[in-house]
């Protein structure tokens, strides 16, 4: 009697190319590099510290491609580069005070919200754009709502005002990035076959 032999399917994207160490390590510095790339597609806003960028796109794309321990991974790696100096954050800053800064918290949401965006697209949420555009802007929702409270300490200003800053004028873009990494997401699984 012949057995069959089984074929894993990717439970990411991440997973279609074969498992090996040196492959996670390359695809958690890629992910920290892709991010750092999007954090200088960077439109500053007259008054606001926290400028329009990149970024949340890249943490969503690397939290659903690569999930969630290899996302977290690295976005905790990009923040570290951007830490200890390297340009990596928007505008080419970098340095304690920025990952400290009044727009550390986002930062720090980047790591949370790219754990909870591959928890999700580990139970195949990224595949289809109807489940996928949800689990996007819950993606940057996580980032906003760790970012925002941090922007109103660091700026000594009440939440009102925090929201004015560091939400209100981002929700426009977070629709645009939600439904951008619904079609980078959904398309990628189309081409690879997965469901």
């Amino acid at each position: 009697m012949a057995h069959a032999t089984a074929v894993a399917q990717p439970v990411v994207l991440a997973d279609v190319i074969p498992s090996t160490r040196v492959r996670d390590v390359a695809l958690v510095v890629g992910g920290a590099l892709f991010t750092a790339a999007c954090a200088q597609i960077s439109i500053p806003i007259p008054g606001d510290p926290v400028p329009i960028t990149g970024q949340t796109l890249a943490v969503m794309v690397c939290g659903a491609g690569l999930g969630a321990t290899r996302g977290t991974a690295a976005m905790a790696l990009y923040w570290l580069l951007g830490m200890v100096g390297l340009p990596f954050y928007s505008d080419g800053d970098g340095g304690i005070h920025a990952a400290f800064g009044a727009t550390g918290g986002y930062l720090i949401g980047f790591m949370v919200s790219a754990y909870v965006v591959g928890r999700l697209a580990e139970a195949r949420l990224d595949r289809r754009p109807i489940a996928a555009l949800p689990l996007f802007a819950l993606g940057q929702l996580v980032i906003f709502a760790i970012g925002v409270p941090w922007l109103a300490v660091s700026l000594d200003v009440s939440a009102s005002e925090a929201i004015a800053l560091g939400f209100t004028p981002f929700i426009l873009g977070g629709i645009v990035k939600a439904v951008l990494a619904t079609a980078l997401l959904s398309s990628a699984w189309r081409l690879v076959g997965g469901r």
